[in-house]
């Protein structure tokens, strides 16, 4: 039992409550308020290689306008030293960053942040869905 799946994060591995661990959230039904849990660290569902983004703000405007195909950038999902190279792409609204390399713990309801090529320039963000 829990108290809602909104109180857990893809990838969390503390306050889980659960003995004989390590355990980490790897799943949520938010339609169902399930929240999926397994022990380790490096199970294939914790990995995906698209994010999608909606509500997506430019720090300082548009930069990319209407654009078709992809456009190269870094960005991250969580706050780590590392970046992640990825190609992102714009579909009405919605903006989708697919990764050559696994992404670990794509959560829903957290903010992807998006930069340039060379890590140095912080273009913007958007919720992660």
């Amino acid at each position: 039992r829990h108290q809602g799946f909104w109180f857990h994060t893809i990838g969390q591995r503390k306050g889980l409550g659960l003995s004989g661990g390590p355990w980490f959230v790897i799943k949520k039904d938010v339609n169902r308020n399930i929240v999926y849990v397994s022990k380790g660290y490096n199970t294939r569902h914790q990995y995906g290689n698209m994010v999608n983004l909606q509500g997506f703000s430019f720090i300082t405007k548009d930069i990319w306008g209407d654009f078709d195909g992809e456009k190269e950038v870094t960005f991250k999902i969580r706050h780590t030293p590392e970046f992640t190279r990825g190609r992102i792409s714009k579909t009405g609204d919605l903006y989708s960053i697919s990764s050559g390399l696994p992404i670990q713990g794509i959560a829903a309801g957290q903010f992807g942040v998006v930069y340039d090529t060379e890590s140095h320039l912080c273009l913007g963000s958007g919720m992660i869905i």
